[in-house]
């Protein structure tokens, strides 16, 4: 018996030991393991939002501005701005950052230029360096970003080096149309499934690759990552990517519910469950969790709700609709529930429910619904009566052919 309860402590404190300690390392920390050397005596700015850190929450331009040898210049901050405190679709101005009190600039400002840093940002740089946590979505605008910045390296002559981090939903499957030429914005500038399955430093292969990129390019991988992980098994800690990010959970339902920012539906902003809470003030939410239930959607389960958005579509009005509750993550596929919310709370009162008709991410003249599936197909497809089963057998064949596209620029394990 003794023996027993030794052998049987012994395994608790291993396996504490195994959950306590973290099984993924960022590129940022494996480049301070390589004594920064891809940087060493160039001239740097860096990409970066307050997902840029270690596993010690250290921010990557504290990081670097005190890195040997390496001379970080300037800062250059995506949507929602370095320090992340900007909503979406906010413009974000230039500033100093109180920190390191370098030049912050922004890539997202009131224009399409603002997009990219411009040939007088990047003067005096020998590199740029992204370090940003994206989210596995082709409208999720950060990888975008990253290749607007590829490009303006790329022209200028300056280096590209990206710190990979995993994919927070996962690197094995691929889900969603193709993005079709004539509806490109900055919620989609490349061909992607809408759930991708690839890092930031897979993308920027593909990029340099497809887009034909005279660039020298340097991804410093992840140590430790695997394609099946979820991102709660990594024991990297959670920053908000976003204000409306708040969880790993929340970017796993993103790829489809995000679909409802195209529409008058609130996508749950203003709640503390932005994308897995939407609704409406006509809707009857418990038939719309039943109309929902009776899909067979794989993976996740409705619950009828009620509530108040505090800003953003209806503020301040009583909304009714449905609460995703993902039961199994592997099976779940969010961009046909998304479809399928679209469906069934449009089904409730076509008079009352409208797609989006004002401008997004700086396209006026395609509706923002259309933007972010890739094409007009799903939307009039809606609009037809088509039952989900049959929108989504449409690309089916679109989401095989970028499996195979995206194959060779894999660089991670299952």
């Amino acid at each position: 018996m003794p023996d027993t309860r030794r052998r049987s402590r012994a395994a608790t404190r291993s396996r504490s030991r195994s959950a306590a300690s973290p099984r993924v390392v960022p590129g940022l920390e494996v480049l301070a393991a390589r004594r920064f050397r891809p940087l060493a005596g160039r001239r740097v700015g860096l990409v970066a939002n307050p997902t840029a850190v270690t596993r010690g929450l250290v921010h990557a331009a504290d990081l670097l501005h005190g890195a040997p040898g390496v001379r970080l210049e300037a800062l250059f901050g995506p949507e929602h701005g370095v320090r992340g405190d900007a909503q979406y679709m906010a413009a974000v101005g230039g500033e100093r950052d109180a920190r390191t009190g370098l030049p912050a600039h922004s890539l997202y400002g009131e224009t399409r230029e603002s997009l990219r840093p411009s040939r007088a940002q990047l003067e005096g740089l020998d590199a740029l360096v992204f370090d940003v946590q994206d989210v596995g979505a082709r409208y999720y605008t950060y990888q975008a970003t990253m290749m607007l910045c590829m490009e303006a390296a790329a022209e200028a002559g300056k280096a590209f080096v990206v710190l990979d981090r995993p994919n927070p939903i996962g690197g094995l499957l691929v889900e969603g149309p193709a993005l079709r030429p004539g509806f490109e914005s900055f919620c989609g500038l490349h061909d992607l499934a809408v759930r991708h399955g690839m890092t930031v430093g897979e993308l920027a292969l593909l990029f340099r690759e497809e887009r034909k990129l005279d660039l020298e390019l340097e991804v410093v991988s992840c140590r430790g990552w695997r394609r099946g992980m979820s991102f709660r098994e990594t024991g990297l800690p959670w920053v908000f990517p976003s204000p409306n990010m708040p969880t790993p959970e929340t970017a796993l339902v993103y790829p489809g519910m995000c679909l409802l920012e195209g529409t008058n539906l609130s996508e749950g902003r203003g709640t503390t469950r932005p994308f897995e809470l939407f609704g409406a003030p006509w809707l009857d939410g418990h038939r719309l969790a039943w109309d929902l239930a009776r899909e067979r959607l794989p993976g996740v389960s409705f619950r009828p709700v009620s509530f108040v958005p505090t800003w953003d579509k209806h503020a301040g009005a009583r909304c009714h609709g449905a609460e995703l509750v993902v039961r199994d993550p592997a099976r779940f596929r969010p961009f046909r529930t998304g479809l399928a919310a679209v469906v069934h709370a449009r089904a409730q009162d076509p008079g009352r429910f409208a797609w989006r008709t004002e401008p997004y991410e700086f396209v006026r003249d395609v509706p923002a619904f259309d933007l972010l599936c890739g094409s007009a197909r799903e939307r009039e497809a809606i609009e037809a009566g088509a039952p989900v089963s049959e929108i989504g057998r449409a690309f089916l064949p679109e989401e095989r052919s970028f499996a195979r596209r995206r194959a060779s620029y894999l660089g991670y394990e299952e």
